[in-house]
């Protein structure tokens, strides 16, 4: 089943605490929309299930399409729909990450920048002191406790938002919060400094090949590590010179060391259409570049490309933004 009231929140940052041990804790977040209206974001560092540490992933130069799609800065509360169709950003499908760079961190240690909180920290303090930043949290809001101050900043009526982390290809016992297109996330805009934050979060026991209707578990596990396969996309042509769209096309590398079929496997666009590779056999180290014609639409506003293997799991995915697409007849890189 989804996650019932997921979506976005647009606020400016009012205050953080970060909580110590090892029951649960969170790095709490202090949020205020542009309406007066209070927020706190509860980010988890800490599984409640082994192995506990996060898998996070911390990109300090975020670019993605998704970035001109989100509501106005401080705007409050958006409600995202979930599940296949959705307008909710999804973690396999979107391309928002690369999930071979996430690594696991433990939730607070001594010492300075050696654990999940001193990594969430940089970045929040920084946008602290700018009055000009803004954030956005993707998650599930719970409900407004009208009556009952928050038990973390005080402020009344409790209301908030958590789940800020993956929420598809779980283990049995969470089945019941997968989903597509739900996944929680953490972005900062930081105005003074050109540049967006992304903070992204995973438990290693997730598996990241999930059904496209359901988010559960596909085949088994696979975390961030495991190998996604052997073809990677290399590069993509989405502005072809001239007026003919149906030059564009996708390079792909055979990186493994053993030769590979293309039989049934399919590339997908931001719009789920999907387009399959023409039959041949791919040598190791060699590349191909195939026309993907009318089967894709690679729009010139940005996008993403994901590559799926025969039996419809993603292995890789690349987006790309408008300021790459508009650079008519060259080939963007990956």
């Amino acid at each position: 089943m989804p996650l019932q009231h997921y979506g976005v929140l647009a606020a400016r940052l009012i205050a953080r605490r970060r909580e110590g041990g090892r029951d649960t804790p969170h790095y709490q977040l202090h949020l205020r929309d542009a309406a007066g209206t209070d927020f706190r974001a509860a980010v988890k560092v800490l599984s409640d299930q082994a192995p506990a540490e996060l898998l996070q992933l911390l990109d300090e130069d975020f670019r993605h399409p998704l970035l001109a799609q989100l509501p106005p800065a401080a705007s409050g509360w958006t409600e995202l729909p979930p599940g296949p169709g959705g307008t909710g950003p999804d973690f396999v499908r979107d391309a928002l990450l690369a999930r071979d760079a996430m690594r696991p961190l433990p939730p607070d240690l001594p010492g300075a920048d050696n654990d999940l909180a001193d990594l969430v920290d940089r970045q929040v303090l920084r946008a602290l002191a700018d009055t000009a930043a803004t954030a956005y949290v993707f998650g599930q809001r719970w409900p407004t406790e009208p009556h009952l101050p928050d038990k973390v900043f005080g402020f009344l009526p409790g209301n908030g938002v958590h789940d800020i982390h993956m929420n598809q290809g779980n283990d049995p016992g969470h089945r019941r919060d997968d989903g597509v297109h739900q996944d929680g996330f953490l972005l900062l805009h930081i105005p003074a400094e050109s540049r967006w934050v992304a903070l992204f979060l995973a438990f290693q026991s997730q598996s990241w090949h999930t059904d496209d209707r359901t988010g559960h578990a596909v085949g088994g596990a696979g975390g961030p590590d495991a190998p996604g396969g052997a073809l990677r996309i290399l590069a993509a042509l989405v502005n072809p010179a001239g007026p003919d769209d149906r030059a564009e096309s996708v390079t792909l590398v055979n990186a493994s060391a053993a030769p590979v079929d293309l039989a049934h496997w399919q590339l997908a666009d931001a719009q789920h259409r999907r387009f399959t590779l023409p039959a041949q056999r791919l040598e190791p180290g060699a590349t191909v570049t195939v026309r993907t014609g009318d089967g894709l639409r690679l729009g010139n506003k940005g996008g993403t490309i994901t590559l799926l293997d025969p039996d419809g799991r993603t292995v890789h995915d690349v987006a790309y933004t408008a300021g790459q697409a508009g650079r008519e007849g060259q080939p963007i890189s990956f």
